[in-house]
This record gives C-alpha cells, structure tokens and sequence, in this order.
C-alpha cells in the first residue's frame, strides 16, 4: 500500500515539474506561504487566545482574501484555461489582481482601525 502512495506522490511531484509553466508555481508558491500564513495564525489564535480580536480578524480575512485573488490569477494565466478567458491577457489578470489587493487591504486596514 505505501509502496502505491509513494508512486502516486513521485508521478504527481513528476509531472508537475515537467508540465507546469514557471508562473504558475511561482503563484503555486505563495499560495503555499498564504496557506501557511493563515494556519499559523489560526493556531496561535487558538492557543494564545484572540485578545485584539479585530486584528485576528482583518489578518485572516488578509490571508483568505489573498489566497483567493491568487487562485483567480491562476486559473486566468493557465494556459490550459486559454479558451475560457479568450479576452483576458495575462497582463490584464495581474493588474485585475493588483487592483483587488489593493481594495482588499484598504478594507483591512480600515477594519483594524
């Protein structure tokens, strides 16, 4: 059974790094770090407690929201999604993403006060 899952995992790491443009594991990487950003601070929530709650909140909704932004960015620049997004250049999808960071931290900032 693991001999199975080891093989699964190698094909998978594989053919990710043969077929997986650049760009996309850049993106792949920060929404890695997001990912990890968000749990810890989860985490930390949980053990230490959520004494300045709104900061907790604005930090995690920052995580949320940028992880989301970040998948919309990927899912428009794959190339394998060229004919969903025929009128959208990859130039075009950074600066959307770009723009809506930009609206998503000025709530967040304004949110914490």
């Amino acid at each position: 059974m693991s001999n199975s899952v080891f093989s699964v995992i190698s094909r998978f790491v594989e053919e990710y790094r043969s077929s997986t443009p650049n760009k996309l594991k850049m993106i792949d990487a920060y929404l890695l770090y997001i990912l990890l950003t968000g749990v810890f601070q989860f985490l930390y929530c949980v053990l230490v407690g959520t004494f300045p709650f709104n900061s907790f909140l604005s930090g995690f909704i920052s995580c949320v929201g940028c992880f989301i932004l970040a998948v919309c960015l990927r899912i428009q620049i794959n190339p394998q999604n060229k004919r969903d997004f025929l009128t959208v250049s990859p130039e075009r999808a950074f600066a959307d993403f770009l723009f809506a960071h930009t609206v998503l931290h000025l709530v967040i900032v304004n949110f914490v006060g």
